[in-house]
């Protein structure tokens, strides 16, 4: 089934473009939004899959609509894109809750595929200047103690191939299981970690220490 979409910028002709990109790859689009205060009015009426969230606009920003609309259980996928490259961004809308953070240079094939892979709830740290960025972070700052989760042996190796940006059937490859088998014990590492999804899993991994 194809993901229905929430389009949130407040640049008219880049809304135009995402529409003409998504709709040309079977990707449904719900609706438009030009300030976050829209998008958080336009996100509970249509209950979208994906919303793609620009960050600078008038009023309310993107990286406050996010959490604003993320605070509801059964809210969308919220993948942030900007034309900035900025650490700011990107930890203010992981912390917000999103589950992918991309460039608006990025091309047609990076973009569906971020939606298509928001959609399915198998969000990566994808593109590459999320990785990189998160990296970076933990390279130069120390990894804070925190309490033992856990985790098994293979617990962490699928921690440490999510945090390689890797998708469950790539994992599974990997480690030469099943797929279903992943999906387990990524849940497992969710629910030891408190992690709401795979980026914080990731984040929180990084931060402490566990990868």
């Amino acid at each position: 089934m194809n993901p229905r979409v929430l389009l949130v910028d407040d640049h008219a002709t880049m809304r135009m473009g995402f529409r003409t990109i998504l709709q040309a790859s079977g990707v449904e689009v719900v609706g438009e939004a030009a300030t976050g205060a829209e998008a958080v009015a336009v996100a509970r009426e249509l209950s979208p899959d994906v919303i793609l969230m620009d960050v600078q606009m008038p009023g309310m920003d993107g990286i406050e609509a996010t959490a604003r609309i993320l605070e509801h259980d059964d809210a969308p996928k919220v993948v942030i894109v900007t034309t900035f490259d900025r650490d700011d961004y990107l930890f203010a809308a992981l912390d917000a809750g999103a589950s992918g953070f991309l460039l608006k240079n990025a091309g047609p094939e990076e973009l569906v595929a971020a939606v298509r892979v928001a959609a399915a709830g198998d969000a990566l740290l994808a593109p590459e200047v999320t990785r990189r960025v998160i990296e970076r972070h933990a390279r130069t700052t120390a990894a804070r103690q925190a309490p033992d989760p856990g985790l098994t042996e293979r617990e962490r190796e699928v921690l440490r191939l999510l945090a390689d940006a890797l998708s469950n059937a790539e994992i599974a490859e990997r480690l030469f299981i099943g797929e279903a088998t992943v999906k387990t014990h990524v849940s497992n590492v969710l629910q030891k970690l408190g992690a709401r999804d795979r980026v914080a899993a990731v984040v929180y991994a990084h931060r402490h220490g566990l990868t």
